[in-house]
């Protein structure tokens, strides 16, 4: 089984219609959750992926997936760009989003809207970055999510995607599975009041394509220069990869 084939609640329903669903639930206490969760190393790991897309300029970014912009919030004030877009399933995250670019003073530079991943409201060729932060595992079709990447993207266009992974190491995995799957679950319960969308966070980490099997999916898109970058014993990975200029 893997990623496009777990729903946040029930196999009845599409999955992109739940996932919005269990954002909308979880919005108010996912800022909280995030931080709680990883003890506030989701910080360090979106700095060092924007850190990887310094190196050149990037004019036009679309964050897909965007949440309550935290990584379109870093990457205006890191990569100083003309313009950050967020796209996002839920309204309700957009809306804390949007609360708090203004109180950074953001206003000008980076703005929310909702959107589906999986059919971007853009013509084709329309940004130089397009970024994605612990968000591809909940595409109902995450081969379908990067064609739409590599389809806004400029010709030497990048794409960097944050996401959730399982380590390998066998001191670290016990561990790491005691801490998703048991403490994540029980502590995301009392906070978010959402019975099951803490209980999908772990089963869509382990599914999800990780490693080479994820480059390969971006090649299959029509990417090149695929890389990938583990941190923090494997439990977060970094996605890098171009469209190609001809």
């Amino acid at each position: 089984m893997d990623c496009t084939e777990i729903n946040p609640y029930d196999n009845e329903r599409a999955k992109g219609a739940q996932v919005k669903e269990m954002f909308d639930s979880i919005a108010p206490a996912y800022d909280f959750m995030n931080r709680a969760m990883t003890f506030g190393i989701d910080k360090w790991w979106r700095r060092r992926a924007v850190a990887r897309l310094a190196s050149r300029p990037h004019d036009r970014i679309l964050d897909i997936a965007t949440g309550t912009g935290d990584l379109a919030i870093l990457m205006a004030r890191r990569l100083d760009p003309v313009s950050v877009t967020g796209v996002d399933l839920s309204e309700g995250m957009i809306e804390i989003g949007r609360r708090k670019i203004k109180e950074e003073g953001l206003t000008d530079v980076v703005s929310l809207q909702p959107g589906d991943c999986l059919n971007l409201p853009f013509t084709d060729r329309s940004f130089d970055c397009v970024t994605a932060a612990y968000g591809v595992r909940n595409f109902e079709n995450l081969l379908a999510g990067y064609r739409e990447m590599f389809r806004v993207l400029i010709p030497g266009g990048t794409v960097c995607i944050i996401e959730l992974s399982t380590p390998t190491s066998p001191i670290i995995r016990p561990l790491y599975n005691l801490y998703s799957r048991h403490i994540i679950p029980a502590v995301g319960r009392m906070v978010s009041k959402d019975t099951r969308a803490y209980s999908y966070l772990p089963e869509s980490i382990a599914a999800v394509p990780q490693g080479d099997a994820m480059l390969a999916i971006m090649r299959e898109a029509g990417f090149t220069d695929t890389t990938f970058h583990p941190m923090t014993f494997g439990t977060c990975t970094v996605y890098m990869a171009t469209k190609p200029t001809v």
